[in-house]
């Protein structure tokens, strides 16, 4: 056990170095997107699988109701709760599409979609995408490895150069997590 926790730590370190010294420019206009989406009263659509769904929760809800402090809400969605529409679209239309009839029903032009796939082939994140696209909503990627195909569509891309799940879904919500922090402060709702 002990040597598992070295080499899990190790590994973690070397990952968030990686992140760190490949992601600061695709994180910052990450940053600016949203940022501008939400000063033009857009708001953020976050989607993904398994434990990415829980990420897509956990970040909606850092913006929906605060992170630092108490502040004004940012308007941000997670297409991952509603378990009815989630039902009725897998079973109705194919898993394929439960997110992208969500984002045709309540995504608009100004919004942001950002799928969260840690291998970036997720047949349902990149239907979402298409879905986005045709309304004319930007798209984010956070995603690793290579990207995949969710990384050659996305508008912006947040890639972790890892192939380990565990440690792209460390590094997907400890950026999350900045983001929720950058747009506070971008907003103007916490001090730098």
């Amino acid at each position: 056990m002990s040597n598992l926790f070295e080499s899990e730590f190790a590994e973690h370190i070397a990952v968030a170095t990686a992140s760190r010294d490949a992601l600061r420019g695709p994180f910052e206009s990450v940053l600016a997107v949203c940022t501008l989406a939400i000063k033009n009263q857009g708001k953020l659509l976050f989607f993904g699988n398994g434990g990415s769904a829980a990420d897509a929760q956990h970040l909606a809800t850092e913006l929906t109701i605060r992170y630092k402090r108490d502040r004004q809400p940012i308007a941000a969605l997670a297409l991952t709760t509603d378990t009815s529409a989630l039902t009725a679209a897998g079973n109705d239309l194919g898993f394929d599409k439960i997110f992208s009839r969500q984002i045709e029903a309540l995504g608009r032009h100004g919004d942001i979609a950002i799928g969260i796939t840690t291998s970036g082939r997720s047949p349902n994140i990149l239907r979402a995408f298409e879905a986005a696209q045709k309304l004319g909503i930007v798209t984010v990627v956070f995603t690793g490895g290579t990207g995949g195909d969710a990384a050659k569509i996305a508008d912006h891309k947040l890639v972790v150069p890892s192939t380990t799940t565990a440690r792209i879904q460390e590094m997907h919500i400890t950026l999350g997590q900045m983001l929720c922090a950058g747009l506070e402060i971008e907003l103007g709702y916490v001090p730098l």
